[in-house]
């Protein structure tokens, strides 16, 4: 106590308790007053706190109480009144302190004493070293009166232990505590202090070891840095993100920085703060901060109110190193793989990191799912766009980057998100339609969702889930009524059935006779405006011509490239043209194989055509008209034999290909067509009717011997079918050698009649001639047809043993209607 106004103060204060009870006054400059002066001084000036908490209010209502119960009512009112006059007057001074020592004489007032004096004189005054252990032998008594509930202490013994101790400590010290932690908060922004300065060798904050500091100083100190090297790195990532022009970190990551930065903007006011009580001085060891305790910051206060701090800054600075290179919805995932933690202060910051981080990123989603815009500068979405034609848009178009998709979107939503955007941007760009816009609004106020910016964000997955799932229902729903009921698809799938699929029978049949001498011919010598004026001629002349006029004209003929020796057969093809949107679905991929079907059914029609047209030939009304029924019976035997050998060589030919046929026709094509109108019933989104036209197709070809691994079987088909083209082309040539030997016979006859007289007649010569050369044309008929009756034979063995092998379950059926009678397996029971 430095003022002497206090001094004063508590001097008439000493002399007045000295002269209470009944004591003479003492004088002033009396050697006991003086001691009584000075250890009343040194007891107030003490730091020592009462063994009670500072409770204001309970303490008065103690003194009010204690007086009401005394009979003292009128007293207590004035204690209330003076009490409020003292709070309105006086309201920063420490009342309760002021109360506390008034309440404390007045007990001690009223307390017996254990001497005939009692209060402060009875005190020990002398505080000498020497008299402390008698001090501390005093009697309950003596130390029970005078003011010793407030000190505690009465000789103030650990008061000047403590102040041995901060001596000891000083000595130790050559910086003082408020130094190191001025350093210490500017370490903790980054700025080298006088003490404290980062050591890039160490990548660190750390004391020069020059300095006389304490170990357990040092430590603290180091501890307390690591603050401002986690600092330094989270704000160098945010320096070199803006600043960096080469490697652009995108609205995600901008978004991430921005967090970052609120985050260290809390953490400035937090060090302002901290620098203001920085400003205090620290009380020294074994003291109190007296009127102000926590007025003053020291290391272990500062360790204290930087804790929370620090865990924030090592998740800012975990993120930071997790983050690097990474943009868009690698970020978000990244960041959200460090949200799955079991400490509520974790969650809590990385849930308001992740909102502020992902507000883009479902920003775009949520314009992809309602309005099909892509809106992504940086690359950053997981769902990436590529400039493609019309026909590709939907499969080719937009695809998900797996690298891009967070992990908080599942992949069976993220493919929901996608198809709903493909359906939006495939009606505006396709069909040309903008339906779609009501549907996407209808979603949206179904589902509650609002469809302006920033309507959702991190934590709402269930609310982005349920809006995906319902603008997809009803934009595809919109699309699919679109393409059935604008486009007719299922009429154009059934125009090609009919067509490419040779489905509908008397135009196949029709364009078969009028095209089939055009055929005949070498490639190279066909005009393809000719069979394009012969398939018009096909259509009006069948029931084709009954279909719509839009289909009909998408129906063209196509010549296939060839080369030397092809002929017309092998080259002639149709095609269809499907349009926009409907490419979409007939890519060019699946009119290939379309293609690839048509040249494999028109070549089993044209097998079937020819040995209908063999039958014409070798019908009875031709045979009856041949001229060897009625010469040399061992010609006729010769001609009956081989005729007979041929009409068994074409019923098995016809049992062949008809049931083949009928397999062909019915058990695929038909099945199929069945099978695949059902899926286009109920196909929900355009993935499901590709989906359905795709197996449509592969059951198709898998069924019809077409497929990769059927490729062994069908060249043994062909073979058969090339057998049974021979058979015809050498029929027409045996008949037409047939039909000249009649001419010559029917000529010499009408020679004969006017020559019957002569030598040398028909009878003589002419007739033995015409049936030697008949008899040889037998021989080399019947040579030639033995060698195509075991070529054939040979490969209708093979092909009938390798049927089992063929994966399809189908084509054991087919096996079965070719083998029905055992008759193959018989002939070969060693297969």
């Amino acid at each position: 106590m430095d003022d002497s106004a206090t001094v004063e103060l508590v001097r008439e204060l000493v002399l007045r308790l000295l002269s209470s009870g009944g004591r003479s006054t003492p004088s002033a400059g009396d050697s006991s007053t003086a001691a009584a002066v000075r250890y009343a001084l040194r007891l107030l000036s003490s730091r020592m706190s009462p063994s009670v908490l500072p409770d204001e209010l309970s303490l008065v209502e103690s003194i009010k109480r204690r007086l009401a119960v005394s009979g003292r009512s009128s007293a207590a009112l004035a204690f209330s009144d003076l009490h409020s006059k003292l709070s309105a007057h006086a309201p920063l001074l420490n009342r309760w302190a002021l109360l506390y020592l008034l309440n404390s004489l007045s007990l001690d007032r009223r307390r017996p004493a254990s001497s005939p004096s009692g209060g402060l004189p009875f005190l020990p005054l002398q505080l000498s070293h020497t008299a402390r252990p008698a001090a501390a032998s005093i009697g309950g008594g003596a130390v029970s009166g005078g003011v010793l509930l407030v000190a505690k202490d009465p000789e103030n013994i650990r008061e000047i232990a403590l102040r041995e101790y901060a001596d000891l400590v000083m000595e130790d010290n050559e910086v003082t505590e408020s130094a190191l932690v001025r350093d210490v908060l500017y370490a903790c922004q980054g700025i080298d202090g006088r003490y404290v300065r980062f050591d890039r060798s160490s990548d660190g904050y750390d004391l020069q070891e020059s300095l006389k500091i304490p170990r357990p100083t040092r430590s603290i100190v180091r501890r307390l840095c690591e603050l401002g090297w986690l600092f330094r790195k989270v704000r160098g990532y945010i320096s070199e993100s803006i600043m960096d022009q080469q490697f652009e970190v995108g609205t995600v990551g901008q978004a991430f920085c921005s967090a970052l930065q609120d985050e260290l903007s809390d953490y400035y006011k937090l060090l302002a703060v901290l620098e203001s009580q920085s400003a205090n001085p620290i009380p020294s060891a074994g003291s109190d901060s007296g009127g102000s305790p926590g007025n003053y910051l020291s290391l272990r206060r500062l360790s204290v109110w930087l804790a929370e701090p620090m865990v924030r800054m090592r998740l800012m600075a975990l993120l930071v190193d997790s983050c690097q290179e990474l943009r868009g919805g690698a970020m978000a995932g990244a960041i959200h793989a460090h949200a799955q933690h079991g400490d509520p202060l974790v969650q809590e910051f990385m849930g308001r990191l992740l909102r502020r981080v992902c507000s883009p990123l479902f920003e775009m989603v949520r314009t992809w799912v309602l309005e099909g815009e892509l809106e992504d500068v940086f690359a950053e979405f997981f769902i990436s766009s590529q400039p493609v034609k019309a026909e590709s848009l939907w499969r080719e178009g937009y695809e998900i980057q797996s690298s891009m998709l967070p992990d908080f979107i599942s992949p069976l939503l993220a493919q929901r998100i996608l198809r709903t955007g493909k359906s939006i941007n495939f009606l505006r760009v396709c069909c040309e339609d903008s339906g779609w816009a009501e549907a996407a609004a209808e979603a949206a106020a179904h589902v509650g969702a609002t469809t302006r910016r920033g309507g959702l964000g991190y934590g709402e997955t269930d609310a982005l889930e349920a809006l995906a799932v319902e603008a997809a229902k009803r934009i595809d729903r919109h699309l699919m009524d679109v393409i059935h009921k604008r486009y007719r698809f299922k009429d154009h799938c059934l125009a090609i059935k009919r067509y490419l699929l040779l489905g509908q029978g008397d135009f196949v049949q029709y364009l078969m006779d009028i095209v089939g001498p055009e055929l005949s011919e070498p490639a190279n010598t066909i005009s393809s405006f000719q069979l394009a004026g012969l398939l018009e001629t096909a259509v009006r002349a069948s029931n084709a011509q009954y279909d719509d006029r839009e289909i009909l004209d998408r129906l063209k003929v196509r010549m296939m490239d060839h080369g030397d020796g092809d002929r017309g057969w092998d080259v002639f093809s149709l095609e269809y043209d499907a349009r926009v949107p409907l490419d979409t679905v007939f890519t060019a991929l699946n009119m290939k194989r379309y293609l690839k079907i048509f040249n494999f059914l028109w070549k089993l029609r044209r097998v079937e055509h020819a040995l209908t047209g063999l039958w014409k030939t070798m019908k009875p009304n031709y045979i009856n008209s041949c001229i060897f029924t009625d010469e040399s019976f061992g010609v006729k035997l010769q001609f009956v034999s081989v005729l007979r050998r041929c009409q068994v060589l074409w019923n098995e030919m016809n049992h062949f290909v008809t049931n083949f046929q009928y397999y062909i026709m019915f058990e695929v094509l038909e099945i199929s067509w069945v099978h695949f109108s059902e899926g286009m019933d109920s196909s929900k989104d355009l993935d499901d009717l590709l989906a359905a036209h795709d197996k449509y197709l592969n059951s198709i070809v898998e069924k019809s011997l077409l497929g990769e691994r059927s490729q062994g079987i069908i060249r043994t088909l062909f073979v058969l079918f090339d057998h049974i083209l021979r058979f015809r082309g050498l029929a027409d040539r045996w008949f037409e050698r047939i039909y000249e030997l009649q001419l010559r016979r029917n000529k010499s006859r009408s020679k004969s009649k006017g020559e019957l007289g002569k030598v040398g007649s028909w009878m003589d010569g002419g007739r033995k001639a015409l049936i030697q050369l008949a008899r040889d044309f037998f021989v080399k008929m019947s040579e030639e047809l033995d060698s195509v009756v075991k070529e054939y034979s040979a490969a209708l063995d093979a092909f009938i043993s390798q049927l089992p092998m063929q994966q399809h379950i189908d084509l054991k059926f087919l096996l079965f209607r070719l083998d029905f009678t055992e008759y193959y397996s018989r002939l070969s029971p060693n297969k």
